[in-house]
Formats: C-alpha cells, structure tokens, sequence
C-alpha cells in the first residue's frame, strides 16, 4: 500500500496539472460513471492529501475523495491520452495532461460534511502544515500497544506505513516492541521531526530515503541496494542481511498482519 508521501506527491501533480483548469471525466471501468458526467465541465480548485487519503476539490460537485488500498495505481501524462482501458476507473482530461486511476479501494463523490468526517477521524499527518503531534502523543502516552502497531494506526498518526514505520524506530534506537506508554515525549518529539523530514524528502524524490550521508553505498563502500521499492534503508525488507551499523542480522516478524522489520543489537529494549 502507498505510504503518505506518495499521496501527497500525487495531490502536488493533480494541482500542478488540473488546479485551476475545466476537466473531462470519464469511467471506462463504468463504476463512477454517474459522478464522472457531474465533474465533467467543473474546475478543479484543488488537491489535497491527509495521510493515505487523496481529495480533489470542485466547487460545485464537491471532493473525489480516493483511497489506493492495496491495488490501486495512479498513471499521470501529457495528452494526447492513450485509450483507456476497461480497467480505469476514473480518468481527468484537459488540453495538456490526463490522469488514469485503476483498482482504487475508494473512489466516490462526497460532500464536505463527509470530507471534513474522514479529516476527523485520522490522526495527524507529519506532511500537513500545522497538525499537532501531541494529538498523537497522547493515544501513544496512554497505550499499552507496541509503537510499531501504533504508528501504522491512521487514527494515531496518519501517513505511516510499514516502511517509515521500521526505518523511523530503528533511526532512533527504539525497541519496536515497546509500549507506547513507555515512549518518552523526547522521544516521540524526536521520531515525529524524523518523519515530517524523511517524508518531505519522500514527496521530493518520490521515493524513500532512509539512510543518514554516512551510511550512504557511496559512504560505506558497499553496494547500492537493488529492491524494486528503491531507495536506501536500514532494515525494511533486509531481513537476515548484517545491519549496516553494527553487522547484525536483520530480523523479521508479523506484527498486526504486516511484515515487522528491526535490528534486535541496534533497537535493544530499554
């Protein structure tokens, strides 16, 4: 599943593509059929991401609010658009770009009233300017969960998913394991400016980056990683492979039906 930085380096495209400009919508998959003839001849006045959510705002017909899920993919391009397979689900249209989404576990119409009801019910979001940690902090402060499962709860902090999640602890030396009653303030002030960077970064490059300059391929003398997820990183994904801090094996464990990833040498428990 895409993690928030994804979505909000979609939201960045649709804006820097449809912001301001009349669209064509069109369903050749014929699931949004109905709301696609409303959108037809709106103005997107924006696009706007909280977490894994992604909201394109027209004025008269309201937000697409879409939700990836697991198999959803978006294909943006320049026009002329190729034909659409039966597989779109949505595709935008206007004189220079178009945009395709398939497979999207959400793609419905709503209204504000519903929009603002979905804001509510995440936590906060490291990549929206001005959402309080503390909100989550709080959750976090009173909990007896492991703060790896409550990283990858949206309604704790929304955006994170399994791969921030274990580069984020391990950067920090954090035990996966531990409760969230047992995460300092320090701490979560610490992995919380952690990843309002890591992720800004991901939006920038469109991947993720986790390794510090010094651990870098290049730093380090050792090959470059080669995962088609892209990107340096610590442990996600790397299990049974020596740590690249201290040479110990990677370990992996399911946790809340996902895949857990930590260094047990580098994140011993307190």
């Amino acid at each position: 599943m895409p993690e928030g930085h994804t979505i909000h380096r979609l939201a960045a495209d649709h804006r820097d593509r449809f912001q301001g400009r009349v669209v064509r919508a069109t369903s050749p998959q014929g699931k949004f059929s109905d709301s696609a003839a409303l959108v037809t001849g709106q103005v997107m006045e924006t696009a706007e991401a909280h977490g894994k959510h992604l909201f394109l705002g027209f004025a008269d017909t309201g937000w697409i609010h879409v939700h990836l899920g697991l198999f959803g993919k978006y294909t943006l391009g320049e026009t002329p658009a190729p034909p659409p397979t039966d597989t779109v689900r949505l595709r935008l249209l206007n004189d220079a770009y178009h945009s395709d989404l398939r497979g999207p576990t959400t793609c419905a119409l709503i209204t504000d009233e519903e929009k603002r009801a979905i804001h509510d019910r995440l936590g906060p979001d490291p990549l929206r300017a001005g959402d309080d940690p503390q909100k989550a902090y709080a959750r976090i402060s009173r909990s007896r969960t492991t703060i790896a499962a409550l990283l990858m709860d949206q309604k704790v902090i929304a955006g994170v998913g399994n791969v921030y999640r274990a580069e984020v602890l391990f950067r920090h030396g954090i035990d996966p394991y531990t409760a969230g009653k047992d995460i300092t303030a320090a701490q979560w002030a610490a992995i919380w400016t952690d990843l309002v960077e890591l992720m800004h970064e991901g939006v920038r490059l469109n991947r993720i980056d986790t390794v510090r300059p010094e651990h870098t391929p290049e730093a380090m003398g050792r090959p470059p990683r080669v995962d088609d997820h892209g990107g340096e990183v610590y442990v996600y994904r790397r299990a049974n492979q020596p740590c690249h801090l201290c040479g110990g094996d990677i370990r992996t464990a399911d946790l809340a039906a996902r895949n857990l990833f930590w260094c047990p040498t580098c994140q011993r428990p307190v």
